[in-house]
């Protein structure tokens, strides 16, 4: 058995095992048959691209989650080597910890907002929440109208499925760990 077909194999049951999902499903969803699904899952075949695509595609994952390199047990992130994100004409900047991942669900930032700056967000998909925890400064939330104001070392947890706001009402930079759970569909 090849290393790369047991690579694959073992996302696609990991991916299908997180969604709660038997062979028969998958085959259902992705056009591919359960035999070949079993197969691959197995490391005893290695998928084309053009199955592979069908079941990313099905499953609704990127393509990219199969070719993924192994992660090892822990991993520790900085904001050195991550590419900053800005919003607001640079005055929000935004590091992505941990990018988005289909297995968990999660993603990470670490946010640095200038004196005064405010951040306006659209609503997210159904059943986001976001956790805030805000390491310096003050922070002002508007959270589908209502206002909660947080100060240095509080937290905060919301359902992100509606507009809200982030508002540094300081004179110095506010700095927050901003956490955000995706649904499991």
């Amino acid at each position: 058995m090849e290393k790369h077909a047991l690579q694959i194999g073992g996302r696609l049951k990991e991916i299908r095992k997180t969604k709660g999902l038997t062979l028969d499903a998958v085959s259902e969803m992705t056009d591919v048959s359960k035999p070949m699904l079993g197969q691959i899952e197995r490391g005893q075949s290695s998928p084309t691209i053009n199955t592979l695509w069908k079941i990313s595609t099905g499953l609704k994952i990127p393509l990219s989650f199969f070719c993924k390199q192994q992660e090892a047990e822990y991993m520790v992130a900085g904001l050195t080597d991550r590419e900053m994100i800005t919003e607001e004409n640079g005055s929000m900047r935004a590091y992505p910890l941990f990018p988005f991942d289909p297995a968990r669900n999660v993603e990470v930032f670490y946010i640095e907002f200038d004196a005064g700056v405010q951040h306006d967000s659209a609503s997210h998909v159904e059943g986001v929440e976001e956790y805030i925890f805000l390491v310096q400064g003050a922070l002002k939330m508007v959270i589908g109208g209502k206002e909660v104001v947080m100060q240095e070392k509080q937290s905060l947890r919301f359902l992100a499925d509606i507009p809200h706001a982030y508002h540094n009402v300081t004179d110095k930079v506010c700095a927050a760990y901003n956490v955000i759970f995706y649904p499991d569909k």
